[in-house]
This record gives structure tokens, C-alpha cells and sequence, in this order.
């Protein structure tokens, strides 16, 4: 028989949960979670600082990687980025919310399953760009629309670049679930190839955009409705 497997190494995941829901810092909260850990599985003292130190030194240009494009994005708002997305959507006549959003979403999983998650997102993409598009979409179509629509627009946009990257990288090869249900079966004596546990992605995906492109197709019909009733 298999021995069975010790799961004492997941406290480290209940630490970051009760320090997340206590609104204890985060920095302090990671740390405690992974002295947990190590503690859990028997690592020596300074074997956990060891690799405590190693990880801090890996990601201490994180913070730059991210603030850098943010602060690119505000100065691009700051200058017309909105203004100058609207303008182009509204000259495109055949251009709906719905039909926007949809090449979006097409883009944004195939990016996604390509490993290219970076591409998109709420900060760099959804809203200085993707959301006032699909909003000047909209009022192309109505002329004004209400504050509820001007938010359901928003939020389904936002819905959008989820649904795409969630049931894309699904199908990336080095997706960390992927990887890490390849090592969980591989401990147990299963051995199975990550692209086709990758493959297996496919469907799933296919479905999600079958799905939520339905959706935003019957969107465009509720924005109708709301020029019409106005």
C-alpha cells in the first residue's frame, strides 16, 4: 500500500486565509505562512530563513514590474486614452457593446491560452480602454443611456476579461494547476502527460465562449430595449 499523504503543509494556506480575513498585512501574513509551513514538514531554522531570503531577493523588483505600468496607463488617461477609444468606436457604425466584447473576449482567451495573461486585465486593459469602448458603443446606438446600463456595461466588461483569461489558461501547458495536478497524480504513481491534461482544457473553453458570447449577444438586445424605452 501507498503511504498516505501528509497534508500538515497546508496549514500554511489556513494561516493566509485567517490573516486575510483578519485584515492582518499581508507581508506579515506570507511570512507566518510560510514559517508554518516549514515548521510543518520539519525544516531546519535556517534552511526556512535560507529560502525566505532567497525569495525576497527573486522578487524585490516586483513592486517596480507593477507600479511602472500602471503609472504609464494614468498618464495615457491623463492625455486622451478614453477620450480617443470612444471616438474611434463610435465612427465604426457596425460596432455594438455586445460585438465588441466578444472580440475581446476571443483575444483575451486565446492570449490566455497561449501564456500570455499580461496582455489584458481590470487596471491596463478593462478599464481605460475595453469598458469606455463598449460605453461609447452604446451611446453610438442610444444617444445617452441610463447610469444602470452605464454600470452593467462596466461590470460585463469586467465579466468578460474574466470569463477569457479563467477558461483560457486552462489550456496553457505550464498553468500552474495544470503543473500542479500533474505532480499530485505523479506522487500517487499516475503518470500523465501535461499537454493532454492541457487538451483535455479545450472543450471547457470552447463552451465558455459559446456561453458567454450568447450572453453578450442578448446584451445588445437589453441596450436596444433601454434606447427604445427612452
Amino acid at each position: 500500500m501507498q503511504s498516505a499523504v501528509n497534508l500538515w503543509p497546508l496549514i500554511g494556506v489556513a494561516v493566509i486565509i485567517v490573516g486575510f480575513v483578519l485584515r492582518v498585512h499581508p507581508v506579515l501574513v506570507v511570512v507566518a505562512a510560510c514559517g508554518a509551513t516549514g515548521l510543518a514538514v520539519s525544516m531546519p531554522l535556517e534552511t526556512l530563513l535560507a529560502s525566505l531570503g532567497t525569495a525576497f531577493i527573486k522578487t524585490r523588483n516586483l513592486p517596480m514590474i507593477l507600479l511602472l505600468p500602471l503609472a504609464a496607463i494614468g498618464l495615457l488617461e491623463r492625455f486622451g486614452l478614453k477620450e480617443h477609444a470612444q471616438a474611434t468606436v463610435a465612427s465604426i457604425k457596425s460596432a455594438t457593446t455586445g460585438r465588441l466584447l466578444i472580440v475581446y473576449l476571443f483575444v483575451r482567451e486565446i492570449s490566455a491560452a497561449f501564456g500570455l495573461t499580461s496582455l489584458g486585465g481590470h487596471p491596463s486593459m478593462v478599464r481605460p480602454l475595453v469598458a469606455p469602448m463598449a460605453e461609447a458603443a452604446a451611446e453610438a446606438r442610444n444617444g445617452t443611456i441610463s447610469d444602470k446600463l452605464r454600470y452593467r456595461i462596466r461590470a460585463m466588461s469586467a465579466a468578460t476579461d474574466n470569463v477569457g483569461l479563467f477558461f483560457g489558461e486552462d489550456v496553457f501547458v505550464a498553468f500552474g494547476a495544470i503543473v500542479l495536478m500533474q505532480t499530485i497524480l505523479a506522487a500517487e504513481g499516475i503518470l500523465v502527460n501535461p499537454l493532454h491534461m492541457a487538451l483535455w482544457g479545450l472543450p471547457t473553453a470552447v463552451t465558455a465562449f459559446i456561453i458567454h458570447a450568447w450572453r453578450l449577444h442578448r446584451f445588445d438586445a437589453e441596450i436596444a430595449r433601454d434606447g427604445a424605452g427612452q
